[in-house]
């Protein structure tokens, strides 16, 4: 039997196991991961964890999804578990992921049989739509189904059934007749098709839409302002300007200049920071220059990610707010000329999800403040309420919104038009696949499929193979898009016979993680994929009459979605792009999808999880359909998903407000039903430290797992804490680092605790959170606080019943400041100087405030 050792890393000749060996294995760091890669690569596929408890399998598990094998990690038994009923358990696990078990064996003594599976339900738990059902039981004719015969007849005209219809219809004129009917059903069933796409596609379109904010005014700020610059700005007429509105406004700038280019530790290097910070705004997407090390990367957005994550290990909580100059275009006169700072846009998306507690918000500046702009930019930080996408314009202040956008029956203003050259980026992709299959139906003459594999991509065969067959001419090219050179090379060679006449760039590369944990090397591989290929296509096509110029952006981008900051920000420079190219009269459309069936990115694990908080896969031919439709009418930039509004809104506001939803007709409804959000749970964290104020240990530790085990199941959709297991880890029961971030974010809400996003790592099951909460929540002490507090109480009710002029008055004022002078010793002597010398009424007043005795 091969022995592969985490010693050596690799396959070992067991006779090299002496003592030497021994000595080693004890002192040196186990090669796990490099064991397993080497088995993987060696054709390996499933892994068994001999054990009492399997603790390996999940960094096999990490391993496996690293090297991208589908191999599966079995264990044997699990603690606390009757062992027979495990082990069998696991040799079932083994026979399903098609290990070859030795049945004799096993059943040896015993008389096995099948079982027939039950045909009833297992568990009696209903899951239809309650919505759906008055539309699914309405009789047949009614709005809500077609009559058999209806069905029938429409069938009959999709599929261009002469016979059925002739026979149907009735039709009077013979051969003339049928002649006629015959050359008029392929625009009927194209009519038909079409229609029945559009009624799909139209409840999954929505805009985003810019209005002014109402009694949008100065504020008044407070406190220390840490204001970010980079050292390539710092002279901006917009900064000083925003240094002179801060200090105009009651706050106390504090000007930060940094170096843009350097890693987040090193951000703060040469400051000290104050202490009592109010907020952070940051103005370092000013600097749109490359990274010195990354060229697809903006200098200013790279300092951006840098700068939350330098805040977060700085301990700074302070909310920090990211501004932009023409990031975006609140109206068709308003000027987007910075495309590259909508990257901040994206990723603060994400920002507001991860990092709840301390995010600002968003704000786009004009090119410099006046006195009255100055005051709008503090009335948006101080006074814009759960406010977080704002714009300030000479006009006024406008707040973000999303609309829908259907469009009905009505035909585009224009024709896509098909003929010539239709280039497709990640053409042999699973999304590039479908938009030429949609593109050659609807008789695309000629599609270049560029991809970085080209030919050698899996599948590029067949594809061209399946193209070809439905009449278009196909051309599979070997390119980087986000090579400039490579692609103009692609472009110079693209046949005169058949001329350049449309883009649709659907590359990416998806390589996410949680915003604390990016790295320049992550934000530039993600760019280079999806920005700056875009850029390039932008710029090699500008002299170029296309009937289209489609851009592939992602929801994340326009509304965002937890552990996609690098992936946001490059979708949302897209959208910025496509404004634009429309701004200089080229043709453009940016359109952020939701989650496609048949493939890419929303298949697997995140697939799951956007099912899960909402966003429902699409079809892919009625996606594709889509986007034609927004092609021909003229839509700039477009959402198109399929969004369960009950399940999205409630997971996306659970930790915070977002006013951005708050046009959309479902969102109302669903607030003016009551159903919960970050606004209506406010008032929780405190509830929560009232109700274990008078509670022992045993019964505070009951409390927290059962609010722990509420919000697991929220997150994972389980219909109610008791399907929470106490002791099985986070990671057993299916999260992942999303799911983490909104466990964090939910119970950070419900406690009013600044929380790690690693949470659900550090503390994985719900027993061991719920005992990391008690401490922090009662940490040693605090039950003989919560006794004092009472007879503060008690002590508060009497001073209300003395009167101005008791004669007992100067003796209570006398007994208090004693009280206050004991507690004050250990403070600075100024506080216990102005106690000792108050007054009675001093005294008086100062107890006042702090019990609201007036």
């Amino acid at each position: 039997m091969p022995l592969y050792s985490t010693v050596t890393g690799g396959l070992l000749d067991t006779v090299g196991m002496d003592a030497e060996y021994w000595y080693t294995n004890l002192r040196r760091t186990v090669l796990l991961e490099k064991t397993t890669r080497a088995l993987v690569s060696s054709g390996h596929g499933v892994f068994v964890e001999v054990s009492p408890h399997p603790v390996l399998s999940v960094g096999l598990e990490e391993t496996f999804e690293a090297v991208g094998s589908d191999a599966v990690a079995l264990g044997t038994l699990r603690r606390d578990e009757d062992e027979s009923r495990r082990f069998m358990t696991s040799l079932a696990h083994a026979h399903v992921h098609g290990v070859d078990l030795d049945w004799n064996t096993l059943f040896a003594g015993h008389t096995p049989r099948h079982v027939d599976l039950p045909t009833y339900p297992f568990q009696r738990q209903r899951y239809w739509i309650d919505d759906l059902r008055p539309v699914m039981d309405a009789p047949a004719g009614s709005a809500g189904e077609l009559s058999v015969a209806d069905a029938q007849f429409w069938d009959a005209i999709e599929q261009q059934d002469l016979g059925f219809l002739t026979d149907t219809l009735a039709l009077e004129g013979g051969d003339e007749a049928r002649s006629a009917l015959s050359a008029m059903l392929p625009a009927l069933s194209s009519w038909r098709r079409r229609s029945r796409e559009l009624s799909t596609v139209d409840d999954w379109r929505y805009e985003v839409a810019w209005r002014p904010m109402p009694e949008a005014s100065a504020s008044r700020l407070s406190g220390h302002w840490l204001v970010i610059v980079p050292e390539s700005h710092d002279k901006d007429e917009l900064v000083l300007g925003c240094l002179e509105a801060l200090a105009a406004h009651g706050a106390r700038p504090h000007s930060v200049t940094v170096d843009a280019g350097v890693p987040h530790r090193d951000l703060f290097a040469d400051h000290d920071l104050p202490s009592g910070i109010e907020g952070v705004l940051s103005l370092l997407t000013l600097d749109s220059v490359p990274h010195p090390g990354f060229p697809d990367v903006p200098r200013g957005y790279a300092a951006t990610v840098a700068l939350l994550q330098a805040l977060g290990e700085a301990g700074v909580a302070a909310p920090l707010w990211c501004a932009t100059r023409g990031a975006v275009q609140v109206g068709p006169a308003d000027a987007l000329d910075s495309p590259e700072q909508a990257m901040a846009w994206g990723m603060g998306r994400v920002a507001a999800l991860e990092h709840p507690d301390r995010w600002g918000g968003l704000i786009d500046l004009p090119p410099a403040l006046d006195a009255r702009t100055g005051a709008m930019l503090s009335g948006a930080l101080g006074g814009s309420g759960d406010e977080d996408q704002l714009a300030i314009r000479p006009s006024g202040t406008f707040v973000r919104r999303l609309n829908r956008a259907r469009l009905g029956a009505g035909p585009g203003s224009r024709t896509w038009d098909l003929r010539g050259t239709t280039l497709i980026t990640g053409g042999t992709g699973a999304l590039g696949g479908h938009v030429a299959r949609r593109l050659a139906g609807d008789g695309a003459e000629h599609l270049l499929l560029v991809s970085r594999r080209g030919p050698d991509a899996p599948e590029a065969a067949a594809l061209r193979d399946e193209l070809t067959a439905l009449g278009a001419r196909v051309t599979v090219a070997a390119c980087d898009a986000g090579d400039r050179d490579a692609l103009a090379d692609v472009l110079a060679a693209v046949p005169a016979a058949y001329p350049l006449t449309s883009v649709v760039h659907t590359a990416a590369a998806l390589d996410d993680g949680l915003l604390d944990t990016l790295t320049p090397e992550q934000l530039g591989r993600a760019l280079h994929a999806k920005a700056r290929a875009a850029q390039n296509l932008d710029e090699l096509t500008r002299d170029i009459k296309l009937s289209a110029f489609v851009l592939f952006a992602s929801f994340g981008g326009i509304v965002g979605t937890p552990g996609q900051g690098n992936y946001a920000p490059g979708n949302a420079f897209l959208d910025a792009l496509a404004q634009q190219r429309r701004s200089r009269g080229l043709v453009a459309t940016s359109i952020a999808w939701g989650a496609w069936g048949g493939g890419g990115m929303a298949e697997g694990a995140f697939g799951d999880v956007l099912n899960r908080h909402g966003l429902r896969e699409m079809d892919p031919e009625a996606a594709a359909g889509a986007m034609r439709q927004a092609v021909e009418h003229e839509a700039t930039c477009v959402l198109i998903a399929d969004i369960d509004w009950e399940r999205f809104f409630v997971a996306f506001t659970a930790t915070r407000p977002s006013p951005l939803l708050a046009d959309v007709p479902e969102v109302g409804r669903i607030a003016q039903e009551g159903h919960g959000s970050a606004g209506a749970g406010a008032e929780e964290p405190s509830a929560l430290a009232q109700r274990l104020a008078g509670l022992d240990d045993a019964e505070r530790d009951a409390v927290l797992l059962e609010a722990v085990r509420e919000q697991v199941a929220a997150v994972l959709g389980f219909p109610g804490p008791e399907a929470v297991s106490v002791k099985r880890a986070f990671r057993e029961v299916g999260f992942d680092s999303v799911t983490a971030v909104e466990l964090r974010n939910r119970i950070g809400a419900k406690t009013g605790l600044r929380l790690p996003v690693t949470l659900a790592f550090d503390y994985p099951t719900p027993v061991r959170l719920a005992t990391f909460l008690r401490e922090q929540l009662v940490p040693d002490g605090e039950t003989v606080a919560v006794s004092v507090i009472e007879e503060l109480d008690r002590m508060e009710a009497a001073l209300v019943t003395v009167a101005a002029h008791d004669e007992g008055r100067a003796k209570v004022v006398r007994r208090v400041q004693a009280l206050l002078a004991q507690l004050q010793e250990t403070q600075a002597a100024p506080v216990g100087e102005e106690i000792e010398a108050a007054s009675d009424d001093e005294m008086f007043e100062l107890l006042g405030k702090k019990f609201g005795i007036s």
